[in-house]
């Protein structure tokens, strides 16, 4: 959509973003929503669109682009009612890159360094699931297994089975796994290089709440990874600016379907 939206300086139909696009109506209708709501595309008229502010600012990529950022996700720690944060495995490390907390959405107690507990912690299991199993398996020889709670896996084995059996798209889980009294949530979110999530921790048991703000936080994971990429943070693997001829891909489509549909 932002390739086509790109486009056309004058404005596009949504006739001809679906024909040019091929998605199905509904993954049409929800990605229009959120890239208005990011401020990527700006009606001008009925089902008609042109480029939004912040798309214009992914070239510049300085502070009104860091400021989106700031915004979206302060948008969705309130959506979700619990801190966020986003993390991106690097170098072979996992490091958080950006959170927003408040008042009534504390953010977690980093007692164990995130780098040393990507098995326990929903933030980690969402980075590692996205490399392959040498790379796993070298992450694990170099950060021993160890147990924090009594909820920890310690098993290898029983963490790849994890990581491999769940259901496609689905939120990784931490019920207290890296601390007692704290749930997590955490989606993958790559358009680049690099392994990347965004991650809600919420400081009480409940995994009633935890699942509820995980199905938030699914449906808003785009909007964070769109504004990522407005702030310069990710870079997709082409490039994000206004073309004077046809847009390079954006390699955007199968992080957009599979975090809002």
């Amino acid at each position: 959509m932002l390739e086509v939206v790109n486009r056309y300086s004058g404005g596009v139909s949504l006739t001809q973003i679906a024909r040019e696009t091929k998605l199905p109506q509904l993954a049409l209708a929800r990605a229009t929503e959120q890239l208005v709501r990011a401020n990527l595309a700006t009606p001008t008229g009925p089902d008609a669109y042109v480029a939004g502010h912040a798309l214009l600012l992914a070239d510049a990529a300085g502070g009104e682009g860091r400021g989106h950022l700031r915004e979206t996700l302060a948008w969705v720690r309130d959506a979700v009612g619990a801190a966020v944060y986003v993390a991106r495995y690097t170098d072979g490390e996992v490091a958080i890159t950006q959170y927003a907390d408040g008042p009534g959405a504390p953010a977690v107690d980093e007692w164990v360094d995130f780098r040393t507990a990507a098995h326990a912690s929903a933030v980690g299991k969402a980075l590692l699931t996205q490399l392959d199993y040498d790379d796993r398996k070298d992450h694990l020889a170099r950060h021993e297994m160890s147990r924090f709670t009594s909820h920890t896996f310690t098993s290898q084995e029983a963490l790849f089975h994890q990581l491999d059996t769940r259901r496609p798209n689905a939120p990784l889980l931490d019920f207290q796994e890296y601390a007692v009294g704290t749930v997590c949530a955490a989606v993958p979110i790559t358009a680049g290089p690099n392994a990347e999530c965004v991650a809600l921790s919420i400081p009480v048991p409940d995994p009633a709440r935890l699942r509820q703000a995980a199905r938030i936080l699914q449906s808003e994971a785009a909007a964070v990874l769109l504004a990522l990429i407005v702030a310069g943070s990710t870079q997709p693997r082409g490039a994000l600016r206004p073309p004077s001829g046809p847009a390079a891909p954006f390699g955007l489509e199968t992080t957009i379907l599979s975090t809002t549909v």
